[in-house]
């Protein structure tokens, strides 16, 4: 379907592809993952054409058809929602428009032309392009009265769900996306997930949402050692046979025969564990074979997140009663009460991210009330990673050191030599401790503000949007030490594993009160009570 041959990708001195050889083929979805820097983004721009490689060349078998996932936003903005969408398929609309063009001009020198057009109009479907466009955009939760608004009036989150429309409209038998669940809520993000998981061409997709890997993937594409590898499976077992591998490769004297035994126990697991899950039944392929002989060690870092509490917390941590916000005379949220007991791990989310982000301002007393009070226990420390965290970088003259010393407690914690050890703990080692903390990408800024709250050993974490700029490595590692942290934890996210995984309790804020519920993730999103409550609620 798709080959890529001998592809070689310099810059300077810097090589991010060497003689890479790789096929797409039909009916699998492959996820490409790989460090920050490794290549993701590149890679998919020379799929599409959009940058050249240094050498090599890019096949997609003739008569075939790639999409790809627009990231220029304004594009558009002169074409309705609906034209968008349609342009999608490049040829179909072309024949529409020329066809449009010959009906408003009508004359008798046009009608051979114009029936040469409808007969590949309608070979094409063409008839029903426009009601296939608009249930896509429905689904996406773009209302039909938006469906004849110009792109240019839209908002920039409608604007993506539109893209991604365009993206998937007309069946196209190669479709490449570089983070498409951006800026979608749950509910849209698991309708993608259903689309692409009974879609029988071929998928492309970089995406730091695990969740989504899983659900959708029949292979994992790993860039590593500037090549580029097919793994069998999704996400979850690419991850747990890396690891399984990279700690047998440090068994040096382990026997080779119970190693193998190991990886054949390992594959055996997974494999009983796939066949049960919602991913199998839904993806057609989920996984065509699990090749021992594919598991190899990573050599990704992992950062070494882990929060130890001074002290341990009371039984009551945190009592909310009847708090409100608004903007502009809009309500955010309002009846908001919660007590809130040790050892809660809360997911706080909302259809509107400007109601949770202020929930978590109130809570921080960086803004005011309309209404209501909060109290937090006697016993209780706090920490917060806010959504935005600009004003934390603004002093030029402090590096990394510096900047991280703010925050220590004793003489010991003020040392230099105990600060890079913290740093290099977080993947900042040697002189990347010394960087000025103004020119930090958006990941490093997160990871510096991730050993700020490690430094501060509190009992309770609030976490609006923890896992925005930071790669899969860091997610993961993230996820994994929120789910043994021993203190209480409010938090919101997009990532569906990390608020699956993480919480024991759901509170979804809405304009007309809460609804509160000890829970898993997943069992909230299914149990038909709560969403028929939830309907209520937005209304």
């Amino acid at each position: 379907m798709l080959t890529v041959s001998n592809l070689s990708v310099q810059f300077g001195k810097r090589i991010l592809f060497d003689e890479v050889n790789t096929t797409f083929t039909q009916g699998n979805c492959y996820g490409v993952i790989g460090a920050n820097g490794a290549g993701k983004s590149t890679f998919l721009k020379i799929l599409a054409g959009d940058i050249d490689p240094t050498s090599g060349r890019v096949f997609l078998e003739p008569g075939k058809r790639m999409s790809v996932l627009n990231q220029n936003h304004n594009m558009f903005d002169e074409h309705t929602v609906l034209e968008t969408v349609m342009m999608g398929n490049k040829v179909l609309f072309a024949v529409k428009s020329e066809m449009d063009a010959l009906y408003a001009d009508y004359d008798d020198k046009n009608a051979d032309r114009i029936g040469e057009l409808q007969v590949q109009f309608e070979e094409m479907n063409g008839w029903n392009a426009e009601s296939d466009a608009g249930a896509m955009l429905s689904n996406l939760g773009i209302a039909a009265d938006m469906h004849y608004n110009l792109m240019g009036e839209m908002e920039g989150k409608m604007k993506v769900r539109v893209l991604l429309a365009q993206a998937l409209f007309g069946n196209p038998d190669v479709l490449v996306m570089d983070e498409p669940t951006n800026d979608l809520d749950f509910e849209t993000i698991t309708w993608l997930e259903n689309f692409l998981a009974n879609y029988e061409n071929t998928v492309i997709v970089v995406s730091h949402d695990r969740h989504f890997l899983d659900s959708v993937c029949t292979h994992i594409s790993d860039i590593d050692f500037s090549k580029i590898n097919h793994y069998s499976g999704n996400y979850t077992f690419w991850y747990e046979s890396s690891q399984l591998a990279a700690k047998q490769k440090a068994q040096q004297n382990k026997k080779a025969e119970e190693k193998k035994a190991e990886l054949e126990e390992f594959i055996r697991r997974f494999s009983a564990n796939v066949a049960k899950s919602k991913q199998a039944t839904s993806r057609k392929k989920m996984i065509d074979k699990l090749n021992l002989d594919e598991i190899r060690p990573s050599s990704r870092r992992y950062p070494a997140i882990i929060f130890d509490v001074e002290r341990e917390a009371g039984d009551q941590i945190l009592h909310v009663q009847n708090l409100a916000a608004s903007v502009d005379g809009e309500v955010l949220f309002k009846n908001v009460d919660l007590n809130m007991a040790k050892g809660d791990k809360v997911v706080i989310f909302s259809k509107d991210s400007r109601a949770t982000t202020a929930f978590y301002e109130i809570l921080n007393g960086n803004q005011k009330a309309d209404e209501g009070t909060y109290d937090w226990g006697i016993t209780t420390t706090q920490s917060y990673l806010p959504n935005e965290n600009h004003e934390f970088f603004t002093d030029g003259s402090l590096n990394l050191v510096d900047w991280l010393r703010q925050w220590a407690k004793t003489e010991e914690e003020r040392d230099e030599v105990y600060i890079r050890g913290f740093l290099g703990k977080m993947i900042f080692s040697g002189e990347e401790a010394l960087k000025k903390c103004t020119v930090l990408s958006g990941g490093e800024k997160v990871r510096c503000m991730l050993s700020r709250m490690m430094m501060m050993r509190a009992n309770v974490l609030m976490l609006d949007e923890p896992t925005n700029h930071l790669d899969l490595e860091s997610i993961t590692a993230f996820n994994n030490t929120l789910k043994n942290f021993k203190g209480s934890v409010l938090f919101t996210t997009h990532d569906h594993e990390f608020a699956q995984t993480v919480a024991n309790r759901v509170l979804e804020i809405t304009p007309n009160g809460v609804i509160d519920r000890y829970m898993t993730f997943d069992e909230y999103l299914d149990n038909e009570g709560v969403q028929e409550l939830r309907k209520k609620m937005y209304n």
